[in-house]
């Protein structure tokens, strides 16, 4: 009987497990860096021990600190969760040698899937999509087997999962450097730079279907998953069921994934991923031997909760006896601290405010002041909505998000919302290149409304007079003098005229319009603005550098508060200077001082949370200076090189 699990894992997948086993009355124990010393999952946990350093891997991927920490809090079990060592052979097999039980698959289902090489190698009768899994790794044999393949064709690490290490490669001409990024980011994240090529499935799908076994030898199929939407080859929206499965499509998949359980004596959570094409052919893609993160809109539909049933089995109990018919529709968005308009960047820094809805599912690792680091992922929570029919589940996850308040750090809950209500998605016609497809998603048109510039300016001026919270009766001590705000949002900027009235109320102009404004403390700490008297639920927070971050209407929104700042402009020094977007490492400098270069022009890659990010000649140059050198860690906001405009003919 397992009594105490220790979860290797942090974040939101640690805080589901910790869930989980209390209802189940099982201890938990959490596993910490020190950037995550005072995370939700440590508070938590009925116990934590700290593993070392904020680099994964001096903590969350050390197998020898993971197994000595679960000895020393008397744990019986680890659960993996996802990601870090969650498809690590090795790891699972120093558990089971340590004497603890592996809440997951047999390590040698873990290793024989762990390579998309050696999966496809060993499967028999299962559709796979054409490619190249040789073991010459060459650039020049690859190249070879490209042109033998045909263009496009897509680079994949063999090792590897989540989009990284995995670039399309429509020419030929751009396939030596795609091989050389994908080979650095599969050794970065995963330590194995083996690289398989396919062939592209035009106008594909993605879709996966979750099997579960015991160790009885019994294996199932509970249902589907659509993955289509991705970012980066990362998933975004999954839903279930699928609105490209036909009765006839859908049992063969499910024969498929079973057959696949059967072969490897799979026992535990597992997905088999699959891309569909616009014929309904299916082909095999790989295996993640593990719980995935799109796990819940499966126990949704099913009524079946996954983490347990992994806990059960690896307790030795059998599979329930039963049928299963998946019911209903759910659906699920991840939430990102990045930036879609700016090509995914993900943010970093303090969470500022944290809301989140209360008639939905949210499986968050987060709180208000917790901090997003340069260290791990950025993802920070996930939305489940369910519904009786499709159209019920996305109206559901639509109204949650408008009420999901996230102030501090850019985000992609705006995006979400308009991906989700694209005419094209809202009837099931899209393709994994709905988002490229799409490219007026990824800009953020909306007008900042008159509530979010009034509640920021109230909030301004609260502040101004050193009183924490409205109704103090500040203003009814005060002379009644008039207060400018000016705002700044990209190039446009907004003056609020706030003047004090009686009963802790201002007179607002802003442009034409003028009324009474009053911002209020509702129950929970909660605000309203009250605008003549139209009552609306607000958020408002003041970050570093004079930035206000205000949730209303349903949306958020970023301003920068000018009134007190001098005049907008840079040294000339500084005009010309590409910074670093956030800390990371330079993998790559292809310039150097006195190069001309074309606007767009890759300059810098800098690698930070897993993934490369490329600094872009903004317009066409000539590098002034370079100051950065491949293999050096570069702060935030460092001046990476220098570069001088000259002029088009």
């Amino acid at each position: 009987m397992i009594r105490r699990i220790l979860i290797a894992n942090r974040g939101e997948i640690a805080c589901r497990i910790i869930r989980t086993c209390r209802e189940m009355g099982i201890a938990t124990v959490a596993v910490y860096s020190d950037a995550d010393a005072d995370a939700l999952h440590v508070q938590m946990a009925d116990e934590a021990v700290h593993l070392g350093a904020n680099p994964a891997k001096e903590s969350y991927l050390s197998i020898e600190k993971l197994i000595a920490a679960a000895h020393r809090t008397g744990a019986e079990a680890v659960h993996p969760g996802y990601g870090f060592l969650a498809e690590n052979a090795v790891f699972a097999q120093a558990c089971i040698d340590a004497g603890l039980n592996f809440i997951g698959p047999p390590p040698s289902a873990i290793e024989a899937m762990g390579s998309k090489r050696g999966a496809k190698l060993m499967l028999k009768g299962i559709p796979t999509v054409p490619g190249y899994v040789g073991e010459d790794q060459s650039n020049e044999h690859l190249i070879t087997a490209a042109q033998q393949i045909g263009f496009p064709i897509m680079v994949k690490a063999s090792a590897g999962g989540g989009g990284k290490g995995m670039r399309q490669v429509d020419r030929p001409g751009d396939l030596a450097e795609a091989l050389d990024a994908a080979r650095r980011e599969a050794l970065q994240a995963f330590g194995n730079g083996t690289l398989i090529l396919e062939r592209v499935v035009q106008n594909p799908r993605h879709i996966e279907v979750q099997i579960f076994g015991d160790k009885l030898g019994n294996v199932i199929a509970l249902g589907e998953r659509e993955c289509t939407i991705q970012r980066r080859h990362q998933k975004i929206i999954e839903e279930t069921p699928s609105t490209v499965m036909t009765p006839h499509l859908r049992s063969a998949m499910f024969d498929a994934a079973v057959s696949i359980g059967v072969q490897l004596g799979y026992y535990s959570a597992g997905t088999v991923e699959f891309l569909v094409d616009d014929a309904l052919n299916f082909y095999f893609m790989e295996m993640n031997t593990r719980l995935q993160v799109e796990h819940p809109i499966t126990e949704e539909t099913t009524g079946f909760d996954l983490v347990r049933w992994q806990i059960m089995v690896a307790e030795g109990f059998p599979l329930p006896d039963m049928d299963v018919y998946p019911a209903g529709h759910a659906i699920e968005v991840r939430i990102y601290a990045e930036d879609p308009t700016n090509e995914f960047l993900p943010a970093i820094g303090e969470i500022l405010h944290w809301r989140e809805p209360d008639d939905v599912r949210v499986d968050s690792g987060v709180r208000a002041q917790d901090t997003v680091s340069v260290h791990y992922d950025p993802m920070l929570a996930k939305i489940i909505a369910y519904g009786e029919h499709r159209e019920g589940a996305i109206r559901r996850l639509d109204y949650a998000l408008s009420r999901l308040q996230l102030l501090g750090l850019r985000n992609n809950i705006a995006f979400l919302r308009r991906v989700l209500t694209h005419p094209n998605h809202l009837a099931g016609n899209f393709t994994t290149a709905f988002i490229s497809e799409h490219p007026e998603l990824l800009i953020d048109e909306t007008d900042v409304p008159l509530a979010a510039l009034v509640a920021v300016a109230t909030a301004k001026s609260v502040s101004l007079s050193d009183t924490v919270r409205p109704n103090t009766g500040y203003w009814r001590n005060s002379a009644f003098r008039p207060i400018r705000h000016t705002f700044r949002r990209g190039d446009k900027s907004f003056d609020v005229l706030l003047t004090p009235r009686e009963n802790d109320t201002f007179q607002y102009q802003v442009g034409e319009t003028q009324g009474i404004c009053q911002l209020v403390s509702e129950r929970d700490s909660a605000l309203a603005l009250v605008l003549d008297g139209y009552r609306q639920p607000v958020a408002v927070a003041e970050g570093a550098d004079s930035i206000w971050w205000v949730h209303v209407g349903g949306s958020s929104y970023e301003l920068q508060w000018v009134t007190l700042l001098p005049e907008a402009g840079k040294s000339k020094a500084a005009e010309g200077s590409l910074h670093a977007p956030m800390p990371g490492q330079v993998r790559a400098v292809n310039v150097e001082a006195g190069s001309s270069v074309e606007a767009g022009q890759v300059l810098v890659i800098l690698e930070a949370m897993k993934m490369e990010h490329r600094i872009k000649a903004p317009y066409a140059g000539i590098v002034k200076t370079v100051n950065c050198r491949v293999g050096t860690s570069v702060q935030a906001d460092a001046v990476l090189l220098e570069l001088q405009a000259v002029e088009q003919s």
